[in-house]
């Protein structure tokens, strides 16, 4: 590769954690902005006394108010959403990567267009995301939900996002890349694990839900210092 090839594919790199880090310190503003304004409504006697709020807690509120917020983004940019998935089509599958520069596996693929798109953050393992949201039948897929599958004689150890039409875009295995393929096709049907609807809820552990915190201020404190 050049030399102006490589310091061009590492812009592009650096303008897309740009783009992630932005959008996601952008949407916890608003969440404390909002938390202000609640605040300043009505007046809340606090105990001088009270615990603080642990850094668990924290997270865990935290969370809840993204989640809370992703039900109104899903539903009303499922088609945005859809589209930008659509965008990275042909992407080839490279395992624990995060940039479609670089290839993207199946979770990666999922977390980069939430991220992307609504910057909103989900937990990086396909086993995890199924923890998110509440789950749906087959008959109530609507275009945004989680589908997953048994790939590995394991639960939930891929997940696509379906696209209507009984299709679902996803990054596949090794030596594949991301496209569409059909729920009712033999093979997806025969290993269809379950569905989620991203509601703002969730049954992560502590643990689980703390990382999720931990890279929540990861990405704050890195917007600080471009």
């Amino acid at each position: 590769m050049s030399l102006k090839k490589a310091s061009l594919t590492s812009s592009l790199a650096a303008l897309v954690r740009l783009g992630f880090v932005l959008g996601f310190v952008v949407s916890f503003s608003m969440a404390q902005a909002a938390d202000a304004a609640l605040d300043s409504s009505a007046p809340v006697e606090v105990a001088k006394d009270a615990p603080k709020e642990s850094m668990f807690q924290a997270g865990k509120s935290y969370f809840s108010k993204v989640s809370d917020r992703l039900v109104g983004s899903v539903s009303g940019k499922s088609e945005e959403l859809i589209n930008q998935a659509m965008e990275v089509i042909g992407v080839r599958y490279r395992w624990d990567t995060e940039l479609p520069q670089s290839g993207l596996d199946g979770s990666s693929f999922v977390s980069y267009v939430f991220k992307d798109k609504l910057g909103f953050l989900l937990p990086r393992k396909s086993t995890q995301m199924s923890r998110v949201g509440k789950p749906i039948t087959r008959d109530e897929l609507q275009p945004g939900d989680l589908v997953f599958f048994n790939t590995m004689r394991l639960t939930f150890s891929h997940v696509g996002i379906y696209v209507g039409d009984n299709k679902f875009i996803h990054s596949p295995s090794k030596g594949a890349s991301v496209r569409v393929d059909d729920l009712s096709s033999l093979y997806w049907d025969k290993r269809f694990d379950g569905a989620r609807r991203l509601d703002g809820t969730d049954t992560l552990d502590d643990q689980e839900r703390q990382e999720l915190f931990n890279e929540v201020k990861d990405l704050k404190r890195k917007s600080r210092s471009l």
